[in-house]
């Protein structure tokens, strides 16, 4: 019935799995160049005030010590000229916190300091030698007590599509907060950056980014340089999730310490720092309105949110935007503040508000289908729309209702009980759930090189950085079918920012956005190639290229098939040792401007809990995907199954803990911030409705990594509701949330 990806599975191997497996694959800290020095943050321990001294004269004494940089001794920085008539014309001021500038204290754990040294082991212990004395100020961090202080948040963004809280006339309605705290993205490999400046305006860098060419952007705006002459270079990434998307304190510091001290220098957060200075999922505050008529038709959707920034730099996301678009209904509006707080400055998670949004969303839906004594999908399906209410333009795509069929089939949903709370199996009680998931799926500009030798191997070069998902794999796939020819004479190059342009890895779109260069890349080469057939070979003189066809490594004539030439006969005819091109795909074009692309999901979960202890155990889980045609499935399956895990740290384990009386994060590592165990981890099926949407792109695929995650928590906060009886909106949902002896 279903056309189950997982079939084709075992065909599909990773081109650069071999190499990340046998440790042939570098990651940014392990690059080793000559006369490296190391440097090490001194991090303060307040959360906000001014330094009042900072004596390093202990530190600067230290074995194998060079220097100590901070704000008294940093060079100047263009970037960091506050007054933008002051800075030249190509430096823009530097986004965020300026390490080593000034002697200001933000956030708790922000960089006061750069110990660097002739090893990591002797800055690293030069750090206790470092002696700081502070005026400590009053600091703000506690989210849940300040926003409800108006006066504290900064000025809403509001949306109304018909009336304002017209839920509440519904004759169904239900209206309710929810919660979600901080997370962190923490990936395998911590933020890290080497420097190394061959000149006064030229300018190396190996560094863990997800957007080589934005890293390029950012360095050469605020140093002053061409960006030629800044390469940045991340051939490896070992997982960002949303940490990569911009440049952290490490960059400018690697870079201001390797002009001074001439010579390289390499930056590795530590783990207790990535909680502090790569960014997080910042806290938020949500409050949802949603009625329906008896028949289960919605009649107003009312969603509020607030969410947390920094006090130095405003970062938002689009925590409310989902409800205005994914259901039918003509009576929407929404309010977003932010809240300005003493901590560092968020950024994108995956998923990034959308996750947000969709726990609270989704979650309200169910609750509404019980006060309708109504089934979860079929109030879905009831208010199902095929035209984006928000703007009146058809979805390029829409396949949901596959994503419900296959869901509800395979994790048994006709085994759900109506009434929460009634089934038990071995002990336990079982409940079901589900929850969609949605984001966009546009196309933005790329280039790609496409470097085809006599030999008949293509080489493939794109700007562009793989943190985990395959775009190695995905790119080669996209070319090997476009071209017809075998993946093992493709190779696709990326990470490099020498490269030619590619979009920063994040958002779900770098298949979309570079699969469509790498296509358009094949089909002008093999234009290139039934060119030079034409003009060089005998048996093909004065045809049409509208005859001809490039596959399986030889150009055939499509009227008589025994005409035909190999390309490296053709390469040796032609005397040509390569054909080289550079193709720029571009960004929407007209024709897709008709259409609004998203890709969706659909997260089904059976879960247990026991009564005694109120404990969650994941039983099975079933995820759907609608994201276009599917590329590589292999890869495109450990998507889903990430997403899945992300998802149940999200719904049941991870929140950063923060004492209020001093701002400190208190469970800054792996032993006290809780991500999901792998006994956690269930049966997982996944499935994808794989069909192309021509609509975005040529080769109709849309991206995938931010759905599978979006919509799960809610999943699992549903079922443990069909479970149990209780509803949880405050994430995570953990055994003490949960505490069945007060239900």
């Amino acid at each position: 019935m279903y056309n189950n990806i997982n079939t084709t599975i075992l065909q599909d191997e990773r081109v650069d799995g071999a190499d990340k497996t046998n440790g042939k694959a570098k990651y940014t800290a392990e690059y080793q160049l000559p006369n490296l020095a190391y440097g090490v943050f001194v991090t303060s321990n307040i959360a906000k005030g001014t330094i009042k001294e900072l004596d390093i004269s202990k530190a600067i004494a230290a074995p194998g010590v060079l220097d100590v940089i901070y704000y008294a001794n940093c060079p100047a920085v263009p970037g960091y000229n506050p007054n933008a008539s002051e800075r030249p014309k190509n430096v823009n001021e530097w986004r965020g916190h300026k390490v080593l500038y000034d002697n200001k204290v933000r956030f708790f754990g922000q960089p006061i300091a750069l110990i660097v040294a002739d090893s990591f082991e002797n800055a690293n212990a030069a750090i206790r030698l470092v002696k700081t004395v502070y005026d400590k100020e009053e600091h703000e961090t506690n989210f849940d007590v300040l926003r409800k202080d108006p006066t504290k948040l900064k000025p809403a963004v509001t949306y109304k599509r018909g009336q304002e809280k017209a839920f509440a006339t519904a004759s169904k309605f239900i209206e309710a907060e929810y919660n979600i705290p901080i997370e962190v993205h923490l990936p395998m490999e911590m933020h890290a950056t080497i420097a190394y400046w061959e000149g006064e305006d030229k300018i190396t860098l190996y560094d863990k980014t997800q957007g080589p060419k934005s890293t390029q952007s950012t360095v050469a705006r605020t140093f002053g340089l061409q960006e030629k002459n800044v390469r940045v270079i991340a051939e490896n990434v070992g997982g960002g999730f949303g940490s990569g998307l911009r440049s952290w304190a490490n960059v400018p510091a690697a870079c201001i310490a390797s002009k001074k001290l001439n010579r390289p220098v390499k930056i590795v957060l530590t783990r207790p720092q990535m909680f502090n200075l790569a960014g997080y999922r910042p806290q938020s505050w949500q409050k949802i309105g949603i009625g329906a008529d008896a028949s289960g038709k919605f009649i107003g959707i009312t969603h509020e949110a607030i969410s947390n920034t920094s006090k130095y730099e405003d970062f938002r996301e689009g925590i409310v935007n989902v409800s205005r678009f994914l259901y039918a209904v003509d009576n929407v509006d929404t309010k977003y503040n932010v809240l300005p707080l003493d901590l560092s400055t968020p950024i994108w998670m995956r998923g990034p508000g959308e996750a947000s949004g969709c726990f609270a969303l989704e979650s309200a839906i169910d609750e509404l289908s019980y006060q309708l004594n109504m089934d979860p999908i079929d109030l879905r399906i009831k208010n199902f729309t095929d035209i984006n209410p928000e703007n009146k333009m058809p979805f390029s795509a829409i396949n949901l209702k596959d994503c419900y069929a296959y869901g509800k089939e395979k994790i048994g949903w006709k085994n759900r009980p109506t009434k929460p709370g009634t089934l038990k199996e071995n002990g336990m009680h079982i409940g079901y759930g589900m929850a969609v998931g949605v984001f966009g799926a546009g196309k933005g500009t790329a280039s790609v090189r496409a470097v085809f030798s006599k030999d008949g191997r293509l080489v493939l070069e794109c700007a562009v950085s793989d943190m985990g998902p395959g775009t190695t794999t995905s790119m080669t796939k996209i070319a090997s079918t476009s071209m017809q020819m075998p993946l093992d004479k493709i190779k696709f190059k990326l990470g490099d920012s020498d490269f030619p342009a590619g979009p920063s890895q994040g958002g779900s779109g770098t298949t979309s956005t570079v699969g469509s260069a790498v296509d358009m890349a094949c089909k002008t080469l093999q234009q290139n190639l039934k060119e030079l057939a034409i003009q060089f070979a005998p048996s093909f003189a004065n045809k049409l290229i509208t005859e001809m066809e490039v596959k399986n490594e030889y150009i055939y004539l499509t009227t008589d098939a025994s005409v035909k030439i190999s390309v490296t006969d053709l390469m040796k005819l032609s005397n040509k040792e390569v054909i080289d091109i550079t193709i720029t795909s571009n960004g929407n074009n007209p024709s897709q401007m008709k259409y609004t692309s998203n890709s969706f999901s659909a997260h089904f979960v059976k879960l247990g809990v026991d009564p005694k202890t109120g404990k969650v155990k994941l039983l099975k889980v079933v995820t759907t995907g609608d994201n276009g045609k599917v590329i590589s499935p292999k890869t495109a399956r450990s998507q889903m199954l990430g997403g899945v895990v992300g998802g149940i740290g999200m719904a049941l384990t991870e929140q950063v803990q923060i004492d209020h009386t001093t701002g400190q994060i208190i469970n800054s590592s792996f032993g006290t911030y809780q991500v999901p165990l792998h006994s956690m981890i269930p049966p997982i099926d996944v499935w994808f409705v794989d069909k192309p949407d021509y609509n975005v792109n040529s080769i109709g695929a849309k991206g995938l990594g931010e759905i599978a995650l979006i919509g799960f928590s809610a999943a699992v906060a549903n079922a443990v509701y069909n479970a149990t009886g209780k509803r949880l909106r405050d994430l995570p949902i953990t055994p003490e949330k949960i505490n069945l002896k007060k239900v």
